[in-house]
């Protein structure tokens, strides 16, 4: 079975990041120089709510019914996420999510979680989950608390899926912009909590494990900070995915809709007994 790490990176801007003569996120360009890079183009309105819903259960804003960070009118509950899939595919699968902003993890508040806490698999040890407050706390020191955890729980555990969250980026630009020393910054702590979350993988797949890294965004910037409008810049998302371990080799789309990335990565999860 190929074991998934999928990094979540909210309001990245590639162009920004790696794509100039000076990258300043160098674990990422690196993974794209080895790995495929596949641009996706996000659904209006370009909020984090249903950016991150789409992304992770596989359905579009019509279906999942999230429209912003309220969360007001969701159906997140008939759809499964990712973690949530991988399990019911196959029940040997272990998952893992951590993240700072709450409505993607947290089940206590008035939004989301967009990943199903499944209680059972939690009391089971089959399903972990790591939840910080990065709007009351700072995403730059709850960021590294993810990482930390997730690092940890690699090293222990080497779980079948994990996604895990980085805020810091996106607050940055709304307080910054996008396109200034501060998101530089930003970008930088984030490739190196990348950094971590991939070494730690890598040491997993020279023990002789198959592993999936990709990472993901959910909604651009405009230069001067902001989203949720229809502009190429705000609609820009991207994957990048390298695969890790005895066989390097990788079968991924060259297109993809948001929507679609849950499917392509339940293929690297078989069906029944690994």
């Amino acid at each position: 079975m190929t074991k998934i790490c999928l990094v979540g990176i909210d309001g990245l801007r590639l162009d920004q990041a790696i794509d100039r003569p000076d990258p300043i996120a160098p674990t990422l360009a690196r993974l794209a120089a080895e790995g495929i890079r596949t641009d996706l183009e996000m659904e209006v309105p370009t909020i984090s709510g249903p950016g991150w819903a789409s992304l992770l259960t596989g359905t579009t804003h019509a279906q999942h019914g999230i429209r912003d960070n309220s969360f007001i009118g969701s159906r997140l509950w008939e759809y499964p996420d990712l973690l949530s899939r991988a399990y019911y595919r196959n029940q040997s699968v272990r998952t893992f999510a951590a993240a700072a902003w709450r409505p993607l993890v947290d089940p206590v508040g008035p939004a989301g979680p967009v990943i199903h806490p499944r209680l059972e698999q939690q009391w089971a040890g089959k399903h972990q989950v790591v939840v910080r407050d990065g709007e009351v706390y700072g995403y730059e020191t709850q960021d590294a608390v993810i990482t930390a955890g997730a690092v940890a729980d690699l090293g222990a555990m080497g779980r079948e899926v994990y996604f895990v969250y980085l805020g810091e980026t996106d607050i940055a630009a709304h307080v910054f912009g996008s396109v200034g020393p501060e998101y530089a910054a930003a970008i930088r702590r984030c490739d190196e909590h990348l950094a971590r979350l991939v070494a730690a993988v890598s040491a997993r797949a020279d023990q002789g494990e198959d592993w999936l890294v990709v990472v993901v965004t959910d909604h651009g910037h405009l230069d001067e900070g902001g989203h949720g409008g229809d502009s190429a810049i705000e609609r820009s998302s991207f994957t990048i995915a390298r695969r890790f371990g005895p066989d390097q080799t990788l079968d991924w789309p060259e297109q993809l809709a948001p929507h679609q990335l849950v499917d392509a990565l339940l293929t690297f999860i078989p069906a029944g007994s690994p």
